[in-house]
């Protein structure tokens, strides 16, 4: 009989990041510490809110100049007039507005709550906006991690986002490099033998669930997670890989058509 397993663990000692940091050389002195090196095939998922913070991309709040339409959004919404004027600023369109949400489209193209703006992990008054190119971000780690570790490895930054249609949030890729982000197995055969017509998966996505389960979401103060043994990663591998494979073209959402 033939196990799977894999195995997923946090790194301790990752510092509180501020724009100073350089947040590369942050992971490699925690892996070094911690004694467990890097392996080919080693996936290290990152918190977005360590990238913003080690990039110096805050929102200041209270700088903030808030505009007739920010406020009428926070009277429908109830949100507090100084984030709405942020989700503006970090949208490119505006999805659906209701109680305690708004649901907008980024300007890196994800359809999520609140613009991915993230208020918790920060001092007062501040607030972290997505990652402005998480791709890049995970390509620069990943390029100074192989080369310090001699491993062929693969980093994605996650995001903790909603789901449509369901409750309760779970860890989401926003930015990958080394791997392909979905995974298609169209044409593969399934038990029965039946070939598969549309299936493809969201490996970066399920890979980052995972990660989130380890990373918590509120004072856990573990950031970066290393997932061991995914026995697929060679034939995901992809030095060119981004993020974008997995957002769905607006024209081809039938839920804002």
């Amino acid at each position: 009989m033939i196990i799977m397993s894999i195995e997923l663990f946090g790194l301790e000692d990752i510092p509180l990041i501020d724009g100073d940091s350089d947040i590369s050389q942050i992971i490699k002195q925690a892996i070094e510490k911690q004694g467990c090196g890097l392996n080919h095939g080693d996936v290290v998922l990152i918190a977005e809110t360590l990238i913003s913070k080690a990039e110096d991309n805050f929102i200041h709040l209270d700088d903030l100049e808030l505009s007739a339409f920010a406020m009428e959004l926070a009277y429908k919404s109830g949100k507090d007039p100084r984030l709405v004027e942020a989700i503006l600023n970090e949208s490119n369109e505006i999805v659906r507005i209701g109680p305690n949400f708004i649901i907008t489209e980024t300007k890196q193209g994800f359809v999520c709550a609140n613009a991915g703006i993230d208020e918790s992990n920060v001092g007062d008054g501040l607030a972290t906006p997505m990652p402005k190119d998480a791709d890049k971000s995970a390509r620069e780690i990943r390029e100074y991690l192989e080369d310090e570790f001699g491993e062929e490895i693969a980093v994605i930054i996650t995001d903790t986002q909603g789901r449509a249609f369901r409750f309760g949030a779970i860890g989401t890729a926003i930015g990958c490099s080394g791997i392909s982000p979905i995974w298609k197995r169209v044409g593969e055969k399934d038990l029965y033998g039946r070939e598969l017509e549309t299936t493809e998966i969201a490996t970066c996505d399920e890979l980052s669930a995972a990660a989130s389960l380890i990373m918590g979401q509120a004072d856990e103060g573990l950031p970066v997670v290393i997932i061991r043994g995914f026995d697929s990663f060679d034939i995901l591998r992809n030095p060119d890989s981004n993020i974008k494979p997995v957002l769905m073209p607006k024209e081809a959402d039938v839920f804002r058509k």
